[in-house]
């Protein structure tokens, strides 16, 4: 009830300090921060608990004294959101009081288990420093997109984040702020985040499996726009600067990364599946063809 009055009733922040900490978050989770994945984040962080509810209920142990320090700390931290009007650091003070709270009254073993999926929630907070990269991704982009499309064959200028035909086949293309990237890469640190919790191997394995999102998220942009140029030069130039413009990155940007991601996993876990099952090949023929050799051989596939 403390948390509800705190995070829900007390209004402090925000124009004219009339919202909430949770009314402010969620009226950040919007088109103009990039965020407009933001309501997604309390259903991924219920489906990770409830997922792992089974194994918290058999893990419930004696609680921690640590627990009390982690939610002083955290309390401490909310007042000085309180005192400085600083909506993004109340917010960030709630994983640790709950993570703290859960320490406190479950334990060491209770606690580990809810330590990624309540932390997630850090990555929906809105950070002006991840607007302020969208310039660099823009720029990134468009370099990106000028020597991609050259590898097939579309000779392009470009004269900032503008990109135009060399030999006028279509109007010149902006690389916007909406192409930098930004919001497709804070969606696939949401995914790759998620991933990594429900993903069975150790934590320096989820910590690589979550940064991947990062490389991943530009690589996955930039052959979306590389798309774009190839089709206003190959096709229909209108086609590819509108409907395309608007579908690619549901048709094309996310089963990219999204398989790229799954690569990334099965690496992690010790090959790839088409791998395994190659190697499986290769010993079968040796037993067989031992067997072969040396009938007296009594051999069996592993």
């Amino acid at each position: 009830m403390v948390l509800v009055w705190f995070y829900g009733m007390e209004s402090r922040y925000g124009a004219g300090r009339s919202q909430t900490a949770l009314s402010w978050l969620w009226s950040a989770w919007n088109a103009e921060n990039d965020y407009e994945h933001g309501p997604l984040f309390p259903l991924i962080i219920a489906g990770l608990v409830y997922y792992r509810f089974g194994r918290l209920k058999e893990s419930v142990g004696q609680g921690s004294f640590v627990g009390l320090l982690l939610v002083l700390l955290g309390a401490l931290l909310y007042a000085a959101a309180y005192r400085t009007l600083q909506p993004r650091v109340a917010v960030g003070a709630l994983p640790i009081l709950l993570w703290g709270s859960s320490l406190y009254l479950w334990g060491w073993s209770v606690a580990r288990q809810l330590f990624l999926p309540l932390f997630i929630f850090w990555l929906a907070i809105p950070l002006p420093s991840f607007q302020q990269a969208t310039t660099h991704l823009q720029l990134m982009a468009t370099s990106f997109a000028h020597h991609g499309a050259a590898l097939f064959g579309v000779e392009t200028i470009v004269q900032g984040n503008m990109i135009s035909s060399a030999n006028g086949e279509w109007e010149p293309l902006e690389i916007a702020k909406g192409c930098s990237g930004i919001r497709s890469l804070m969606a696939l640190l949401m995914i790759s985040g998620a991933w990594a919790c429900v993903a069975d191997m150790a934590l320096w394995k989820r910590a690589v499996l979550f940064l991947s999102a990062v490389p991943l998220a530009i690589l996955g942009n930039s052959l979306r726009v590389i798309s774009i140029f190839v089709i206003a030069d190959y096709g229909n130039a209108n086609w590819a600067r509108t409907t395309w413009h608007d579908w690619s990155g549901l048709l094309l940007f996310y089963p990219i990364s999204l398989a790229m991601l799954l690569g990334i996993h099965s690496l992690l876990e010790g090959g790839l599946p088409w791998g395994k099952y190659g190697a499986r090949k290769v010993r079968r023929v040796v037993v067989t063809r031992s067997t072969a050799a040396n009938p007296s051989l009594n051999s069996t596939e592993s």
